[in-house]
Parts: C-alpha cells; sequence; structure tokens
C-alpha cells in the first residue's frame, strides 16, 4: 500500500539562463519523502500515482550523467529505490540528493545530470499529457528552437502527486505571472 504524506509542500529552486542551459522562469519543485511504500512495488504505485495525475508515457532507469535538458516537456522523477546526487541548473546551479520516496519536478530547459549514486538507485520518469521528450545537452545551435518550444508549453492541468489542487499549478503560474511583469 502507498503511503501519502498528508501534504509536503514542495521545495523551489530556480535557475536563470546561463548562456549554455536555457533552464527557466518556473521552478524546479523537490517533494521530500512525499510517497512511501510497505510493499517491494513502490515503482508500480509511483506510475499509478503519476497516471492518475496524466503524467504518463512513464519509463523506469536511472538518470543521465551528463548535462541534460528537455524543451518538449516537463519531467518528473519519482525515486524508487536507492538515492543519488543530481546537479540541476547547470553548472552554476546545485546539487541536491534524493532518496526513495523522493519527487522532482524539472521544468523544461533546467539542466540536470546524475553525479553519483547506490548501485540501486531507479526512478520513475513520466511527463505531463504523456508529451515526447527530447535529449538536449546544451549545444551550439540548439537555441533559439529550443527557448521557442520550451516558451509554448502549458502549465500542467495536474500536480504529479496531488492533482488539480496540488501546489504545482498555483507555484508555476505565480512564476509566470511574475516574470512577465518583470521588465
Amino acid at each position: 500500500m502507498i503511503k501519502q504524506q498528508e501534504f509536503v509542500e514542495p521545495e523551489q529552486f530556480s535557475f536563470e539562463d546561463d548562456g549554455v542551459f536555457p533552464n527557466s522562469v518556473l521552478p524546479l519543485l523537490l517533494y521530500r519523502q512525499a510517497l512511501t511504500s510497505e510493499t517491494a512495488d513502490l515503482a508500480s504505485m509511483l506510475e499509478e500515482r503519476l497516471g492518475e495525475n496524466d503524467w504518463c508515457n512513464s519509463w523506469r532507469n536511472g538518470v543521465y550523467s551528463f548535462s541534460h535538458y528537455h524543451s518538449s516537456t516537463h519531467e518528473v522523477l519519482a525515486v524508487f529505490r536507492g538515492s543519488a546526487t543530481l546537479h540541476v541548473g547547470g553548472e552554476n546551479g546545485r546539487s541536491v540528493k534524493l532518496h526513495a520516496g523522493d519527487l522532482i519536478v524539472i521544468p523544461a530547459g533546467v539542466a540536470h545530470q546524475n553525479l553519483r549514486a547506490s548501485e540501486d538507485f531507479a526512478v520513475v520518469g513520466a511527463y505531463p499529457d504523456g508529451r515526447d521528450w527530447d535529449l538536449l545537452r546544451g549545444r551550439p545551435g540548439e537555441r533559439p528552437k529550443a527557448d521557442h518550444a520550451i516558451a509554448a508549453l502549458p502549465i500542467p492541468d495536474n500536480d504529479p502527486i496531488y492533482g488539480a489542487e496540488g501546489p504545482l499549478r498555483q507555484i508555476w503560474t505565480a512564476a509566470m505571472a511574475k516574470s512577465t511583469s518583470v521588465v
């Protein structure tokens, strides 16, 4: 049975365009110990919860060991086994330690990479509305096409854990409003 904390307020991390990686005006969201399970199949339960909230096209694996980002979709990574340290936000970003039960929502454009992980580290990855993902590495020529694709993406209708009433939509809508009001 999956256990959900009553409500986990996500940590928020913002990363500006560093000239290589576009990053995002939307903050990366990190939900610590939001979902756990007393059974061995946390991965299936995470896939089910994400799917209920329309975060689909899921997969199970690790995280690439090189900096990369997606321009065609936002991404959620739900840790179901082990632990890892991810570097997010590009060269001037920060490192975050993840453990089983943690979820990280990465806005399109935000660079991420696996710096080190336990041997058993694994995540379920998924995308809002089951979008297809692309893989960009911050190479010359990727932008401005990637920037336009990122700017065209809608804010998801649902938080990956809490659905329509979850914090993602409120946090990201406020971030968008703030970015458009700054001149």
